[in-house]
């Protein structure tokens, strides 16, 4: 293998990365995290269903548009990404025990595989946040 087609390898990762950044980060922020501070009636519901009362909404939609707007930015994804695996673990964990609904439990899982990539793609950003770097 050439140092040409290795360079490009690198590159089409480099931007593959990027752009599930992007994505997820997008998605976060819009879909996800815009909606439990708008008091859409989907969320509502879900939160009082889970029964924690609508504090939790808010909370949890600032921990998501915290998280998308995160992995957007470079010295952030790491950690952001990180945030994100523990958020979709408590969504998970809400939607298969406490909802009693565990086929809801496969976006979550997906979006923690892809915040698991980011996360080791970019473990040099985590590791700079850690202390004694």
């Amino acid at each position: 293998m050439t140092t040409a087609t290795t360079a490009a390898r690198h590159r089409i990762g480099h931007v593959a990365v990027w752009a599930l950044q992007i994505l997820m980060g997008v998605f976060f922020i819009v879909a996800s995290g815009a909606p439990k501070f708008w008091g859409d009636p989907y969320a509502v519901q879900i939160f009082a269903e889970i029964g924690a009362g609508q504090w939790l909404r808010y909370f949890v939609g600032a921990v998501e548009v915290a998280g998308g707007i995160g992995l957007m930015v470079p010295r952030l994804a790491g950690p952001a990404a990180v945030g994100v695996m523990a958020l979709m673990i408590g969504a998970a964990y809400t939607q298969a025990v406490i909802m009693g609904a565990p086929d809801l439990m496969l976006f979550p899982a997906l979006f923690f595989v892809l915040a698991a990539v980011i996360a080791w793609v970019r473990r040099d950003s985590i590791a700079a946040w850690l202390p004694g770097r």
